[in-house]
């Protein structure tokens, strides 16, 4: 099969609305059930079954079997960067006032396939290139000496991984500048998690930041959250 067919397949499997909403639900980098996909894009799961299998058979899911239960996500990073552009195109008319999602919560913070979007996301880039720890721009991103010692305090694993960026910039969806991504911004979110800093809400792509995440958050990245 050729080049432009395979892109053809892709942009279709994108193109159709209940199928969009199904690739936007997995984007939080989770697996979910045939079930779960069906209720999120508004199907029946007969329907559902069908969109699934046409994305698999289009490399943009992957299947898992676990019980009785089938587990669909996406099928590689490249997937979610993918998703994450398109919906940057899709957003970007120049007569609408505000981009992105306009659930409050979801515009404050989410993930964005494996590492944070959102104004938290965009706070926490801006504080460590500010501080001179980080540098952002149009083709990449590198971390700095000052950076590698702060973020090596936090205990953060600053080894790469190999064949995949240590750390770029990804344009964010709702803010339309650039939050953190690569392998860092992936450790960054791990973290977060790990020590209870944000919790990620159930079938969902929002994140919710605990007390605990937004006191240490101000302390150690000196970024400032509304309470």
């Amino acid at each position: 099969m050729s080049a432009h067919n395979q892109l053809a397949i892709v942009a279709s499997c994108a193109g159709d609305p209940a199928r969009a909403n199904m690739l936007s639900m997995l984007m939080d980098g989770r697996a979910f059930t045939a079930g779960e996909l069906s209720a999120a894009a508004g199907v029946m799961p007969q329907t559902a079954s069908g969109h699934l299998a046409r994305m698999v058979d289009a490399g943009l899911l992957v299947v898992a079997q676990q019980g009785r239960h089938r587990y669909y996500r996406l099928a590689s990073l490249q997937v979610g960067q993918m998703l994450e552009g398109m919906m940057v195109v899709a957003a970007a008319d120049p007569s609408a006032r505000r981009f992105g999602p306009r659930d409050q919560a979801m515009r404050f913070a989410r993930t964005c396939y494996d590492h944070l979007a959102g104004q938290l996301a965009i706070g926490i880039a801006d504080r460590l290139v500010a501080a001179g720890h980080l540098v952002l721009a149009d083709d990449g991103g590198e971390v700095t000496a000052s950076g590698r010692a702060f973020l090596s305090r936090q205990g953060l694993d600053l080894h790469a991984q190999p064949h995949r960026a240590f750390c770029r910039p990804c344009l964010d969806w709702s803010e339309r500048r650039y939050h953190l991504a690569g392998t860092l911004g992936t450790r960054i979110k791990e973290s977060f998690l790990a020590q209870g800093w944000i919790v990620q809400k159930p079938a969902s792509r929002t994140v919710e930041v605990t007390r605990l995440g937004r006191r240490k958050i101000r302390d150690i990245y000196g970024v400032r959250l509304e309470s």
